[in-house]
C-alpha cells in the first residue's frame, strides 16, 4: 500500500507536532512490510528536522512544485490532492490536525490525528482570526474524515462534544517520545554540554513554548519557596508571555536563580533532562503534553497538572514518578524503570550528584541526600493545588 503523510511539521516545527510526526514515521519506517510511506511538504523545511527521518528504500518525501508562500499554503489545504492522485496514494493520514478539501471526493481515504481543540475550549490564548481559521479547518476536516485518531482522552471526548464526530470513528492512540530519551548520556559528555550551556548545579526543569497557557510564571513562583541553591532552567521558544515572567523575576530578584534556553537541539535536549532534579509541566490546558513523557523516560519526578497528563483530566494536580501516578510525594519507582544516571562521585566535576539508586522491593527506589527532590515537586504541587 503506497501511504500518503502530511509532512509540514515534520520538516518545519522543532518540537511538538514535528516531534510526533518524526516519532511516529521512524517506527513505521521500522515495521516490516512493502508499504510506500510517501511524506508530503510544501518545501524542504530544515535540515536539521529532515535529517531525523530515518528514510529507507519506500520511504520518500515528496515536495509542492509551487515556490510562493501562498501558492504553498494552498497546495496543502487544496492542491495536494492532485499530487496524491498522480501518485497513486491509497491512504492519506493528516499528521496535524488538518486534511485537505476534496479528499474524500477523489475517493482517497482520510486518517487525520488531532491532538487537541485547544482554540475551540480556550479561545483567549489565540488572536480571534487564528481560533476562527483553526475552527473552520476543524470543522472541514470532520467532512473529510473517514476516522480520526485522538492522542488523548480529553482530546476525544472534546472532538465528540465540540464536533459531533461518531465515538465509533475515533480511536485513542496516546503518542510517544523518541528513545533517545531513554538512553544513559556518558559522564563526559554531560559534563560538556552542562559546561557549554552554563547550567547550575542543581535545577528544575520546564520544556515547552513559554506563552500565557503553559503558565511557567507559576513554576517561578513557587521557587522562591525552595532552597536558594536550587534553580529553574525554562526551555522553549518565547512570546510576549516571557516579558511578564521576566518582569516577575526582576522585581523578585530570581535572575541568578531562573535560565531561558532558545534553539536547544534535540541531540543536546536528552542530557539536560538526564541532570535535573525534577520537571515541572504548570500548563492550564494540553491535548496530551509530550515533555510529560520526555521527562519520565528520563527517569525525572514530574509535577503536572489537570488535562496534562497522558490520559487526559486528573486531579487538581498530579505527581508522577516513572510511569505511575501518585497523590502524593513518593521515592518509588515503578519494576523495571531504569534511573536517569548513575550517582556521580563529589570530585567528578562541576555538579555535585544529588541522587543514589538502590533496589528495593517495589523497584529502584529514589534516596534523595537531603530529601530536596521531594521537597521541590511537594512545593510546585501545592502551587498548583493553590493557584
Amino acid at each position: 500500500m503506497r501511504i500518503g503523510y502530511d509532512a509540514k511539521r515534520i520538516v518545519s516545527n522543532g518540537t511538538g507536532l514535528g516531534s510526533y510526526g518524526r516519532t511516529l514515521i521512524n517506527s513505521l519506517a521500522a515495521l516490516e512490510g512493502d508499504d510506500e510511506l510517501l511524506l508530503y511538504a510544501p518545501d524542504e523545511g530544515r535540515k536539521e528536522w529532515r535529517e531525523q527521518v530515518r528514510l529507507r528504500e519506500g520511504v520518500r518525501f515528496v515536495y509542492s512544485e509551487r515556490k510562493h508562500g501562498l501558492g504553498k499554503s494552498l497546495w496543502r489545504s487544496h492542491g495536494i490532492v492532485e499530487d496524491l492522485r498522480r501518485d497513486g496514494v491509497s491512504l492519506y493520514h493528516g499528521l496535524s490536525g488538518e486534511l485537505p478539501v476534496g479528499l474524500r471526493k477523489a475517493g482517497i481515504p482520510g486518517i487525520v490525528t488531532i491532538h487537541d481543540l485547544i482554540f475551540m475550549r480556550h479561545p483567549e490564548y489565540y488572536h480571534a482570526i487564528d481560533a476562527w481559521i483553526y475552527k473552520r479547518k476543524f470543522y472541514q476536516t470532520l467532512r473529510e474524515a473517514d476516522r480520526i485518531i485522538a492522542i488523548s482522552e480529553r482530546t476525544r471526548q472534546d472532538i465528540i462534544e465540540l464536533g459531533g464526530f461518531p465515538r465509533d470513528r475515533i480511536d485513542l492512540v496516546y503518542q510517544s517520545c523518541d528513545t533517545r530519551y531513554r538512553l544513559l548520556r556518558s559522564e563526559d559528555e554531560l559534563q560538556k554540554i552542562h559546561a557549554e550551556y552554563d547550567l547550575p548545579p542543581r535545577y528544575i526543569l520546564n520544556v515547552g513554548t513559554v506563552e500565557e497557557r503553559k503558565n511557567v510564571l507559576l513554576a517561578v513562583r513557587a521557587l522562591e519557596k525552595l532552597p536558594a541553591d536550587l534553580s529553574l532552567i525554562i526551555v522553549g521558544r518565547q512570546t510576549k508571555y516571557a516579558e511578564k515572567v521576566k518582569r516577575y523575576i526582576r522585581r523578585h530578584q530570581l535572575d541568578q536563580r531562573v535560565r531561558f534556553l532558545q534553539g536547544v537541539p534535540n541531540s543536546v535536549l536528552p542530557a539536560i533532562y538526564q541532570m535535573a532534579e525534577a520537571f515541572v509541566y504548570p500548563s492550564r490546558y494540553e491535548g496530551f503534553g509530550i515533555p510529560v513523557i520526555e521527562a519520565i523516560q528520563s527517569g525525572l519526578p514530574v509535577v503536572a497538572a489537570t488535562g496534562v497528563l497522558p490520559g487526559g483530566g486528573g486531579r487538581p494536580r498530579q505527581l508522577l514518578c516513572g510511569s505511575r501516578r501518585q497523590r502524593g510525594p513518593t521515592r518509588s519507582y515503578p519494576q523495571g524503570h531504569r534511573p536517569a544516571r548513575p550517582p556521580r562521585a563529589q570530585s567528578a566535576g562541576v555538579y555535585p550528584p544529588f541522587r543514589e539508586w538502590r533496589r528495593g522491593t517495589t523497584g529502584p527506589q529514589l534516596l534523595s541526600k537531603n530529601g530536596s527532590d521531594v521537597e521541590a515537586v511537594t512545593t510546585f504541587a501545592w502551587m498548583i493545588d493553590n493557584q
